[in-house]
């Protein structure tokens, strides 16, 4: 496994991230493992060499959180991992349960050590975006998590690029902690954000952790036209049925195949070393169901696509509108 820099901070991540998004609890999604499941991904990650894991406060009420503090602490040293968690999302009934404001940070941060089991978190970072947050009250917030200790670097997840550029700008006005990371939504099947937000964290320095790089299983091989797909997941998500099943999207998902058989490899990993090969990605989160899944994803980062298969791959995209 190498090991890379976390945009300009000195933290060093692996090339792949493993994302707890599906440990956790079936009362939130019914294709959730609950805790014993989950453990074995976990320490097949660790096993390999992955030592940067990815959460959420809102993934199953917190209990994914849980799952992986027990489950890391159980096998390593705190220092030996880089912990990611989020915040943003509605965490209760009130008005302020969510969002960025410096009293649901405060309150949030305190939630995420108390479950996670741990002292502070290595990156700390905004979930679904609100558009109508105020920015300055936003970036000294968390600068001000910062420099308590219970929080090392910061990061945000798809936010507008301008707002982005607003913050970094905020930030360097008041000499306070710089977002270090993005996690974007980022695929073959959902490349929006090479317009704006990728430049930008190219041109700043700012760590591309882009998650979903499989385009949440659409990419796996078993989709089909009009066809939601044979797993439980696939059936019940409707974030990735808002967003894909375009004809277009079939069309490159029909490409995937195609190339992951010309090279004898899976589907995916043709979909995660596409990813892998873009200028700026540092470290792609990716989603597991078994230890086989982090063996197929890991061994992606040896896969070196040609120009002609990622020409092949990248010209049935049809880009969304704004």
């Amino acid at each position: 496994m190498d090991y890379v820099r976390l945009g300009d901070c000195g933290l060093k991540v692996s090339k792949l991230g493993l994302g707890a998004m599906g440990f956790g609890s079936k009362d939130w999604r019914g294709w959730v493992l609950e805790a014993d499941e989950s453990r074995a991904i976990v320490e097949r990650a660790l096993d390999q060499g992955i030592n940067f894991f990815d959460t959420c406060d809102f993934y199953s009420a917190g209990r994914s959180e849980e799952i992986l503090g027990q489950v890391l602490l159980r096998r390593v040293n705190r220092d030996d991992v880089v912990i990611a968690t989020k915040v943003g999302m509605n965490m209760g009934p009130g008005p302020n349960d969510r969002g960025f404001s410096r009293k649901h940070l405060l309150k949030a941060v305190d939630a995420s050590l108390a479950r996670l089991g741990v002292d502070h978190i290595d990156l700390y970072q905004t979930h679904i975006w609100d558009r109508s947050s105020n920015l300055e009250e936003m970036v000294l917030a968390f600068d001000h998590l910062v420099k308590s200790g219970k929080v090392l670097h910061v990061g945000i997840t798809d936010m507008p690029a301008w707002q982005f550029a607003t913050c970094l700008n905020i930030a360097d006005q008041h000499q306070a902690s710089r977002f270090v990371s993005a996690q974007n939504h980022y695929n073959l099947i959902f490349r929006e954000d090479e317009r704006e937000l990728m430049p930008l964290c190219r041109a700043e320095n700012i760590a591309l952790i882009s998650y979903s790089p499989m385009g949440r299983g659409f990419l796996a091989g078993n989709r089909h036209n009009n066809d939601w797909g044979d797993t439980i997941r696939s059936k019940t998500d409707d974030f990735a049925q808002k967003l894909y099943y375009r004809d277009s999207d079939f069309e490159v998902a029909n490409r995937v195949g195609e190339v992951a058989n010309k090279l004898s490899i899976t589907p995916t990993q043709v979909a995660l070393a596409w990813v892998l090969s873009k200028p700026g990605i540092t470290a792609p989160i990716f989603g597991a169901t078994s230890p086989d899944q982090v063996d197929t994803a890991i061994a992606a980062l040896d896969i070196q696509l040609s120009e002609e298969d990622c020409h092949y791959l990248e010209t049935a995209y049809e880009p969304r509108g704004w």
